[in-house]
């Protein structure tokens, strides 16, 4: 082993000569289409700094302002799903997490693996059991991403498409279900105990192993779930902020717009904003830098109406809110904060491997 780490006497992998001219082709290729998109969008990128040369700072500071609001809100979701588990935290406690792990999120590679096993174990110090911690990054991932699908699906009614009532209602009507059958089961957990028996009873069967083999573990994740009492108190308040969460980062793109002197339609807003958050879900790139970038550029132009040049001004606004001062937020956040290791790291890490809740 050598001091970089390499094995000794282990030979390097060639590229077979027959397959060099192929490299130097893509990459080629790949040159000449930054070139062509370069010389395409020149016009538009120059209008574009003009732009940004004349914008309007009191919208940025709406913008910034919006955007922290946002993240407010997110921290609130979280703060009730961990108080209906019996686990009390402080808004600026939750705040300080959801900035820590969505700076990870947006600037590591996996991100998002290292900000759900952050939460986890923020949550797992402040009380929570490795069920309500799992539960609670599972129901508020579902919040969330219940909200975007409903901002979809609204802007795309508002717009005139052929979505009609009835999807919107079968969406809310979803939504409820989960809720409600989530706290129905959490109320009862003796129903879910004999389902759960049936499961693990045609599980063993299948396996070969005998019946009651897990039911112990099955009997204690079930009396950590009764910890969870999601009143309609604590449900109402959790979609309540949850809606503040969504409707201020929309607010924050339709501040970044007038930033830079557009006026969007807000319909067409609600899709773009939708379509660049469900890009942005899919981690290609850390922060789904680039791809996100022409997905919000392209749904401004499209569903908002605004001209090329403004779109691509407004879409560096609010990506710079959004995604880097954000970031840079969170980071500062965990060196202050979260920075100093602790003894039970290792054993959070294993238990959050073991169970992987999102």
């Amino acid at each position: 082993m050598t001091a970089n780490g390499e094995r000794v006497g282990t030979p390097a992998r060639r590229v077979p000569k027959r397959y060099r001219w192929l490299r130097w082709l893509l990459g080629i290729a790949l040159l000449a289409l930054l070139v062509g998109e370069g010389v395409y969008l020149w016009p538009r990128l120059h209008e574009s700094w003009q732009k940004l040369t004349e914008i309007h700072w009191g919208w940025v500071a709406i913008c910034v302002f919006l955007q922290a609001l946002s993240m407010s809100g997110f921290g609130r979701v979280q703060k009730q799903l961990l108080r209906a588990g019996g686990v009390p935290v402080s808004q600026s406690r939750s705040v300080a997490v959801v900035y820590g792990a969505t700076a990870m999120s947006v600037t590591l590679p996996a991100g998002q693996v290292f900000s759900t096993a952050f939460t986890y174990r923020q949550t797992r110090r402040w009380g929570a059991n490795p069920v309500v911690a799992s539960w609670q990054l599972v129901f508020s991932g579902v919040v969330a991403a219940a909200g975007l699908a409903l901002l979809g699906v609204s802007g795309a009614i508002l717009a005139g498409d052929r979505i009609g009532p009835a999807q919107l209602v079968l969406s809310l009507a979803a939504v409820a279900a989960l809720a409600t059958a989530g706290n129905y089961l959490a109320r009862r957990p003796g129903s879910l105990e004999a389902l759960l028996r049936r499961g693990l009873a045609l599980v063993n069967r299948v396996r070969k192993r005998p019946r009651e083999h897990g039911l112990a573990k099955v009997t204690e994740m079930l009396g950590q779930l009764e910890s969870v009492r999601l009143s309609s108190t604590d449900g109402a308040l959790v979609g309540v902020w949850a809606v503040v969460h969504r409707l201020a980062d929309v607010a924050c793109l339709g501040a970044a717009c007038y930033a830079i002197g557009g006026d969007p339609v807000w319909a067409g807003l609600l899709i773009a904003f939708a379509a660049g958050k469900a890009v942005g879900s899919i981690p290609f790139a850390p922060g789904g830098i680039v791809y996100v970038d022409a997905t919000l550029i392209y749904a401004l132009t499209a569903a908002a109406g605004l001209p090329a040049a403004q779109a691509v001004a407004a879409a560096f606004v609010y990506r710079m809110v959004s995604f880097v001062l954000v970031a840079i937020v969170g980071w500062i956040v965990f060196a202050f904060l979260f920075r100093t290791p602790h003894a039970d790291e290792a054993e959070y890490e294993r238990e959050f491997e073991s169970r992987r809740p999102l």
